[in-house]
């Protein structure tokens, strides 16, 4: 009788033992710091791109902006001199004229070297995908975060539910993890540059 009695307790433990939430508090607590590696990605995702991104437009951006000024400044000298049947007579007045007119067609013609292979300047596209680019990480952030508290939530359920809350506090003795917060001042935007 004693031997039945030992069986039935050995085996009651045994089924007692795969219901202690040993192995689903582990695979909770992986989550967590899955999720965790998931969020610092993302920021170093965002670290990585963001800086990139914003010396091409910026460096696009130079280059147009040159090329136009340039363009303007050479119809301005153009503009300024004044043509009559003198200019044919006068040597200096001619030179003048003509380096105008050839400033102007070497800024034209830089102009034209960028509307050949560009048909649109480009500045106001790139900076577009910038702000799709920022927009995108800002999202993927926000979903790392989002995922992380999530598997926090599910980790703190499991190691306060019994009987899991007896197996952490008996064997394992893992602390509650905390839920990603906002930092302070995180109410604002981040700042980017031109």
């Amino acid at each position: 009788m004693k031997r039945i009695v030992l069986l039935l307790l050995l085996i009651t433990m045994s089924f007692s033992l795969t219901g202690c939430g040993y192995n689903q508090i582990q695979k909770n607590d992986e989550a967590v710091i899955a999720a965790w590696g998931n969020v610092e990605a993302s920021y170093q995702r965002r670290s990585d791109l963001i800086p990139n991104l914003v010396e091409v437009v910026k460096g696009y951006a130079a280059h147009e902006k040159d090329t136009l000024i340039a363009v303007t400044k050479a119809r301005s000298k153009v503009g300024q001199l004044r043509l009559g049947a003198d200019v044919i007579n006068n040597p200096a007045a001619m030179a003048k004229f003509q380096a105008a007119q050839g400033g102007l067609s070497s800024a034209l013609s830089k102009l034209m070297v960028v509307v050949e292979r560009y048909p649109d300047l480009k500045a106001n596209q790139n900076f577009l995908d910038l702000q799709n680019q920022l927009e995108g990480t800002e999202n993927r952030i926000n979903v790392a975060r989002q995922r992380y508290n999530e598997a926090v939530r599910i980790f703190n359920t499991s190691i306060r539910t019994f009987p899991n809350n007896l197996t952490n506090n008996f064997i394992l003795h893992l602390p509650r993890r905390q839920p990603f917060k906002a930092a302070a001042g995180a109410e604002n935007a981040p700042k980017v540059k031109f």
